[in-house]
């Protein structure tokens, strides 16, 4: 947005500098990212006295005259009609750059050499007079420079504004913050309109088809125009923020879309088929060619202008070919919209075409300012283009929304910006940009928004208002009061570290997945119709097809890396993830959402080495992995016994454990179906746990006890007995341990044996008894005793017997 200061000064009285003005606005969130002076190229041109005047040699048209410029003398070849001896006019020097683009070097014109240039009005866009030399002041001194001759005196600001801020798209909403940053009352433009004649409505009315696109459109019509050159006060205020003039017509409309925000659109009124205006959107697929001369395809969620039989533009975006002001144009609708925002840039980006108009609508117009930007427009128009007003406007208003209120509270403003403003300073920052405030209660400002303001809507809005007026500079740096006392990190996090920390000691690599699964991985591994992993909750706005619900389990995101590590001949994994999974519930909005581990073993047992031959990994493997995490842990009483083959999921049936403590299920380990490795083109047996975190962080200790070294030395007894193939190693040493006698420091399963000479149906199992005392050196007979009390106790209970 280019603003000038010139321009700017018809709103808004000016006494700040060039460069405080510019740094207040900027602290206000205006950022002024140039500012240039706008008659830069008037630098190098004088005020020049014509001392002579004499025939050029060589040409007939041409003159020679010899200038004073002060302190020297130029030749310079003129055609000007006008030049005469004795009168004052501007002389461009060698090195300037004119508004056309010339920059003038010494030349030799028809064998006489020329040094600058003798300008017009026009040459140098003072003014609208090409027919000759721009006369100037006889009492001016040669030599004085134009800018200060003339008292020409302007600078632009090009202003970067945020998307929020559509309302300082114009020369009036930047005079509004100028005038609240000085304290000033801001002058809007103030005019009359002309007399009327008739009744618009007698000529044409307005149908709205898409009120949801278009909630406003106001119109007026003039008689009796005609299409001329814009006066120089006009052109002059289009140039200075880089507009081009066109015509006196469609050159109001620019200047009162600069001057207000609200674009505005000029018909040919004699084009518009039964002179009447219908508002709807575009047929799908149908043409229409813009005012830059391009057939462009619709769609149906675009906003068309039409008249009575075809459309003449698109809405908020470009007119049309067939109904654009010609030199012959004599009367003219004026149309004044409030459209939507989205549609208009939705309709802007789909056809690849932004312009100044889009560049408003799509951030925002103030609807309540479509009224005034068409009677300026009228006035001025009716005005410059010598015709007649007809009396009357059409204003089809389909708004139902009310200006809001906003509850502002002075405690709770100071506490967020960490200011110590009072009720009526926040009060007079707020009516100095167009609020309207009014004191309630002990602590609280009730604010009603302006309609030009259409970026704010909530007390946050208010708050960052009263920060950026007060000034952002103008709040206190202080330090974050931080307590001396440090943060314990959650529970979850510690116990998230520590498992990192363990299962990557036993070799294991953690893996990264994203939350976010296909819905096919439910059919990938194999899970029941019914099973309660299929509810997922799915993404509104999913990436791609293979993220668009959130997972339910970790194992297909593990599974998809071992295929991708081994589709890239990484055979020999181990891997695991700690993450969370999403469990739908009937009644809440939100998922349940619990912290699971799951790992994943697959290839060889140990790397190869001179002492160790390559082992492909089994059960017994990860199912040591997993016992050794959550002894790390300090978790006791874990078990491990066999998963039903019904509730087998997606391992295999006869080789899955469910890991149990104190009856309730933590998780599970086993061996991966074939059917669902092959579902992941996985070609080796793969074996996988699953575990519930967050269960497993209430079954660890709290606060760990110290226990001294034992004193007296250990003796260990082993004990082998023949039991049913279907029992259990692990019940055996539960049963063990349940006996809970005193001397037992230690127990482990150290060999299992099936086969000749053990009766089939059977099998031999065989554990070490680890004994101490913390009092006293053991005797052998007192061990014996016990460990053949232990050994027939197991006899009973398991209807075992001792090996022959």
């Amino acid at each position: 947005m280019k603003v000038s200061i010139d321009w700017l000064k018809e709103y808004v009285p000016i006494t700040m500098s060039v460069a405080a003005l510019a740094d207040a606005l900027t602290m206000v969130g205006l950022e002024v990212e140039v500012v240039e002076d706008r008659y830069a190229y008037l630098d190098t041109v004088v005020v020049g006295r014509v001392l002579t005047v004499s025939p050029h040699p060589n040409a007939d048209r041409l003159k020679l005259c010899e200038v004073d410029a002060g302190s020297e003398r130029f030749t310079v070849v003129c055609g000007a009609p006008n030049v005469a001896a004795g009168m004052n006019v501007p002389l461009a020097q060698v090195g300037s750059c004119l508004p056309s683009g010339i920059k003038l070097e010494k030349t030799v014109i028809r064998g006489v050499a020329s040094e600058g240039m003798l300008c017009s009005e026009t040459e140098l866009e003072l003014g609208l007079d090409g027919s000759g030399l721009m006369a100037l002041d006889a009492d001016l001194a040669p030599g004085l420079a134009l800018k200060q001759a003339l008292d020409l005196d302007d600078t632009v600001f090009e202003i970067g504004l945020t998307p929020n801020r559509p309302d300082c798209l114009s020369m009036i909403g930047v005079a509004r913050e100028v005038a609240a940053i000085q304290g000033v009352e801001m002058k809007p433009p103030v005019f009359d309109l002309p007399e009327t004649a008739g009744d618009i409505n007698a000529l044409t009315s307005v149908t709205i088809d898409a009120p949801d696109h278009c909630p406003r459109y106001a119109a007026r019509l003039i008689e009796g125009v005609t299409v001329a050159p814009s006066p120089f006060w006009l052109q002059n205020r289009l140039r200075s923020v880089g507009v081009r003039p066109i015509n006196n017509l469609v050159d109001l409309t620019n200047f009162v879309m600069l001057e207000t925000g609200q674009p505005l659109h000029a018909f040919d009124f004699d084009h518009l088929a039964d002179h009447r205006i219908v508002v709807r959107t575009a047929a799908e697929g149908e043409a229409f060619t813009t005012l830059d001369q391009k057939e462009r395809r619709l769609s149906d969620q675009m906003l068309m202008i039409c008249d009575g039989e075809k459309p003449v533009a698109v809405g908020g975006v470009m007119g049309g070919l067939n109904s654009e002001i010609e030199d012959g144009t004599t009367r003219v609708l004026i149309e004044s919209a409030c459209f939507d925002p989205i549609s208009i840039r939705r309709t802007s980006k789909a056809l690849g075409l932004s312009t100044d108009a889009s560049h408003r609508f799509e951030r925002g117009v103030d609807p309540d300012g479509t009224l005034f930007a068409l009677n300026r427009a009228a006035q001025l128009m009716a005005l410059l283009g010598r015709g007649q007003l007809v009396g009357g406007i059409i204003d089809a208003d389909f708004r139902t929304q009310q200006p809001p209120v906003i509850p502002l509270g002075v405690q709770a403003t100071n506490g967020l910006l960490g200011t110590a403003l009072d009720r009526p300073q926040m009060h007079r920052l707020l009516e100095g940009v167009g609020f309207k405030a009014q004191a309630e209660g002990e602590d609280l400002l009730r604010v009603e928004v302006p309609s030009f303001r259409v970026d704010v809507s909530r007390p946050q809005d208010l708050m960052e208002e009263v920060a950026r007026l007060s000034g952002y500079n103008q709040i206190p740096t202080t330090f974050p009061q931080l307590p001396a006392q440090g943060t314990l990190p959650s529970p979850m996090m510690v116990v998230r570290n520590q498992v990192r920390g363990i299962l990557c000691g036993f070799g294991f690599s953690e893996a990264v997945n994203y939350s976010f699964i296909s819905a096919a991985s439910c059919d990938h591994i194999q899970l029941d119709a019914d099973d309660p992993l299929r509810r997922h909750v799915a993404l509104l706005n999913p990436i791609s097809e293979d993220q668009a619900v959130m997972r339910t389990s970790l194992v297909p995101g593990m599974l998809e890396t071992a295929q991708r590590n081994i589709s890239r001949q990484q055979n020999h994994l181990r891997l695991f993830e700690i993450g969370k999974v999403f469990l739908p519930r009937p009644d809440e909005l939100l998922p349940l959402e619990k912290e699971m581990l799951v790992g994943l073993w697959t290839g060889s047992a140990a790397k190869t080495s001179w002492h160790t031959r390559e082992r492909a990994c089994d059960f017994f493997d990860i199912k040591g992995a997993v016992e050794g995490l959550v002894l790390a842990l300090g978790i006791d009483g874990l078990v491990f016994t066999a998963l039903s083959d019904a509730d087998c999921r997606y391992t295999r049936a006869g080789h899955t454990a469910k890991i149990l403590a104190e009856g309730e299920m933590l998780g599970i380990v086993g061996e991966v179906d074939a059917d669902v490795t092959a579902n992941y083109s996985l070609k080796q047996p793969a074996f996988i746990f699953e575990l519930d975190l967050e269960k497993l962080i209430e079954r660890m200790p709290g606060d760990k006890q110290m226990r001294p070294i034992p004193r007296f030395p250990a003796t260990s007894r082993d004990i082998t007995v023949i039991v049913d193939q279907d029992v259990e190693a692990d019940r055996l040493l539960e049963k063990v341990a349940r006996f809970k006698e005193e001397l037992v420091e230690d127990l482990y399963l150290f060999d299992v044996f099936a086969g000749d000479p053990i009766p089939a149906g059977k099998k031999s199992v065989s554990f070490r008894v680890v004994y101490r005392s913390a009092e006293r050196t053991l005797e052998d007979d007192a061990i014996n005793d016990l460990h053949r009390h232990l050994t027939e106790r197991l006899i009973s209970e398991f209807g075992a017997s001792l090996p022959t």
